[in-house]
């Protein structure tokens, strides 16, 4: 019955939305994209190539219940194959490279770019999610819902 059921609004961000006090988005971002607490800007924010820490070690901020999944790769995909594309749509226009060519420029470029994007922007993310009170970073647990 659609009386019966009950489905919370979940909301994000500060002030205006929830009443909380609003962080400051961008330097949330930033620090998470030089590899830093989005909250101190001080503690490491990984320990390993893309594993987190599970709390800052200058400030404690809880950082383990974080949900990145798969945005900063699909992220990276995006930045990176337009760059490529691009650049290889240019080269062609203007050049005469065999396909041997192309593949010895464009596949390791690729890789490296990829390689070299995908940690600044997991904790770009990391950061988003913290400045908005998203996925546990507001002190509340975060619950499926049922759709049943």
């Amino acid at each position: 019955m659609p009386g019966d059921s009950h489905v919370e609004e979940q909301v994000f961000g500060g002030e205006h939305h929830s009443g909380r006090v609003a962080r400051p988005l961008w330097t949330a971002i930033k620090r998470g994209r030089l590899g830093r607490c989005p909250r101190c800007g001080e503690g490491k924010l990984f320990y390993a190539f893309t594993k987190t820490v599970n709390t800052c070690s200058v400030c404690g901020e809880e950082i383990h219940h974080h949900r990145a999944d798969d945005l900063p790769a699909y992220l990276v995909i995006v930045i990176v194959g337009h760059i490529v594309v691009g650049s290889f749509m240019a080269v062609e226009a203007t050049t005469t490279l065999s396909n041997l060519q192309h593949a010895l420029i464009w596949v390791p470029l690729t890789i490296i770019l990829a390689l070299a994007l995908l940690q600044p922007v997991k904790g770009a993310v990391i950061g988003l999610q913290w400045a908005l009170y998203m996925h546990g970073f507001g002190d509340e647990k975060d619950e499926f819902e049922s759709h049943s």
